[in-house]
């Protein structure tokens, strides 16, 4: 018969929010999480065997873990306080209410219902590096034949004018990806993730329109797509993330492998993109998210980048500046300092320096 079992924390357990635990069900059960709040008021996480990532229940939130998790053990790992900052985001988000000034101050105890066994408890001030692996290790075991991570949800751009149907690829994902592969493979030595990272290469190579993540301007400039729509809306953030994933995967693979001379043949000809295109996202004010304003006619007005993203522009460029600069591979003096001279300016924007004006 299945059952529940608590246990609840002493108040002079720390005020840590990072939960893991080892556990196996072996009937459908699940796990809450009691979190006094800042209102001192406690509230339930829930965390159960479905395969719905995120729902309400009773104005309760309720993460799936994966149906499949009532088969076998495993450690489980959250951030509680991410967890119950969504949770809030999704419950007021559907009722078009902001959500109240209320966080997570400490786990105040647990519950378990169904049948299995539970050990390692642990409460720490954070678990970066088991989340870490946790991550590279989903990519590893979900990248498909293509090299790559399908999008599985609809994304509408540019009001509705460009859309794309779930199970499409996205340049920056993929960058961000083999960002991330590269650094477990470095961490642990696991010849795996660089293994991964280097198939993630291959959809570089083949064209949005044909299902991949490649465009190109005018006809010339090659450019990864972060929304591979038809036409292509040129996303600036999300060609940098997939450019400095290429750089690690090349500064990564060994030396003289055909998989290093694939990954610098694609950087370098995306670095020459950005540095022919880089003019077109200038505003003299400050910076345009994309070129919709371009591809789709001149009805279509300018995207303006808001100011955390026109700062991630900043960001980017000064670290593709400081690559090419200093970078274990192709580096490039003079197209460092054109980076970093554009980074300057676009952060003299921020502090209400403007382009001259005739």
């Amino acid at each position: 018969m299945d059952s529940v079992v608590s246990l609840m924390f002493p108040d002079s357990t720390p005020a840590y929010l990072f939960l893991s635990l080892s556990f196996l069900f072996t009937t459908n059960g699940s796990m809450s999480v009691l979190v006094e709040t800042s209102r001192h008021k406690t509230v339930r996480i829930h965390y159960a065997c479905t395969d719905i990532p995120m729902s309400s229940v009773n104005g309760e939130t309720v993460y799936g873990l994966g149906a499949a998790r009532a088969s076998w053990g495993w450690t489980l790992g959250r951030d509680v306080t991410v967890d119950f900052q969504k949770g809030l985001g999704h419950k007021y988000g559907r009722r078009k209410k902001r959500a109240p000034p209320v966080v997570a101050r400490r786990i105040v105890g647990l519950e378990l219902r169904g049948s299995g066994r539970v050990d390692n408890i642990t409460l720490a001030p954070n678990g970066h590096l088991l989340q870490f692996y946790y991550a590279a290790d989903w990519l590893v075991r979900h990248q498909d034949a293509h090299g790559g991570w399908q999008i599985m949800v609809s994304r509408s751009v540019a009001e509705g004018q460009l859309s794309l149907e779930p199970g499409w690829y996205s340049a920056m994902a993929q960058g961000q990806a083999m960002s991330l592969l590269v650094r477990a493979h470095a961490q642990s030595g696991d010849q795996r993730y660089l293994e991964a990272a280097v198939r993630a290469l291959t959809l570089f190579d083949v064209r949005s329109t044909d299902g991949g993540i490649v465009a190109k301007f005018m006809d010339q400039y090659v450019w990864y797509e972060e929304y591979p729509t038809t036409p292509p809306c040129f996303v600036l953030n999300g060609f940098m993330y997939a450019l400095i994933g290429l750089y690690d995967v090349a500064a990564t693979a060994p030396a003289g492998d055909a998989s290093q001379s694939t990954a610098l043949r694609l950087y370098s000809s995306s670095i020459a993109s950005l540095r022919q295109m880089l003019p077109l996202f200038d505003t003299g004010s400050g910076t345009v998210y994309d070129l919709r304003h371009l591809t789709l006619g001149s009805a279509a007005a300018p995207n303006r980048a808001r100011w955390d993203y026109h700062a991630t522009h900043v960001n980017q460029l000064l670290l593709l500046s400081l690559l090419l600069q200093n970078g274990s591979i192709a580096t490039d003096q003079s197209t460092a300092a054109e980076f970093k001279a554009v980074a300057n300016r676009w952060l003299g924007y921020m502090n209400g320096k403007l382009a001259p004006h005739n």
